[in-house]
């Protein structure tokens, strides 16, 4: 697929951003591409879990300038149409994401990098929030998604400041769970979601949807919710290996089911 290279390491799909020239920067058709590739992989039931990554230097340099002619005049319309639904898919996904983030994740590519559920940082990634040297505000889901992962302060910081966040900063604060050497990114990465897929996807998925949820609900409500999946969930498949395993003192077999 033009803009995104898709692979498959046992359970685990694999989704390059492909636009190494101009540092993966973002446009309608490598997001419709990204979005596309989400959905024809996640389509396949024998994957447990994804890793999203950038070909060559950087992770993603936010948006292409040129992306702007094809978004048209109207901002909120084009934005909505071409970069929305990828956004959507990813916090939507049916299996658990890691992000793998190698070089810049700059503008919309830091809001892309927030995306997923996990994200891994080499030592030379950075992340920079850019918008407001160009005179605007943050978008792409950045003012929700960045200070509920690192706290309204240091987000403001970041946004009002555009200093960029080195990636051991990054761990430090809360942005990315490890910092790992670049070579051994992938690596790494792959190793993370291995153990996601080896699972209860339903249950992982599930956790993923409560805590979002849980942002804007009260306690009462949320301890409500957290049961009302509890008893979906709870006659799965994996939900009665889970039980079974733990009474017999013996190791999961998670089917993803």
């Amino acid at each position: 697929m033009a803009g995104v290279i898709q692979d498959k390491d046992g359970a685990v799909g694999i989704l390059t951003l492909n636009e190494p020239e101009s540092l993966n920067a973002m446009t309608p058709d490598l997001l419709g591409a990204l979005a596309e590739a989400i959905d024809e992989m996640t389509s396949d039931p024998a994957v447990r879990a994804l890793v999203l990554t950038g070909a060559g230097r950087g992770f993603c340099s936010g948006q292409n300038l040129k992306a702007a002619e094809i978004l048209g005049k109207d901002l909120i319309g084009g934005v909505m149409k071409f970069y929305w639904p990828t956004f959507k898919a990813l916090r939507e996904c049916r299996v658990p994401i890691v992000v793998a983030v190698n070089g810049v994740a700059a503008g919309g590519g830091f809001s892309l990098a927030m995306a997923g559920d996990i994200a891994i940082a080499g030592r030379a990634a950075t992340f920079i929030q850019v918008f407001s040297r160009i005179g605007l505000v943050p978008d792409l889901g950045s003012t929700w998604l960045l200070p509920r992962l690192i706290g309204r302060q240091r987000a403001l910081e970041l946004m009002l400041f555009n200093e960029p966040l080195t990636a051991e900063r990054a761990k430090e604060w809360g942005l990315v769970r490890e910092v790992v050497d670049d070579a051994a990114l992938m690596q790494e990465a792959l190793s993370l979601a291995q153990r996601l897929a080896r699972g209860p996807t339903r249950a992982l998925v599930a956790t993923r949807m409560l805590l979002e949820d849980s942002e804007f609900a009260t306690y009462a409500d949320q301890f409500r919710r957290e049961i009302e999946i509890q008893a979906d969930i709870r006659q799965s498949k994996d939900a009665l290996e889970g039980r079974a395993a733990f009474v017999e003192k013996r190791k999961a077999n998670f089917i993803g089911q």
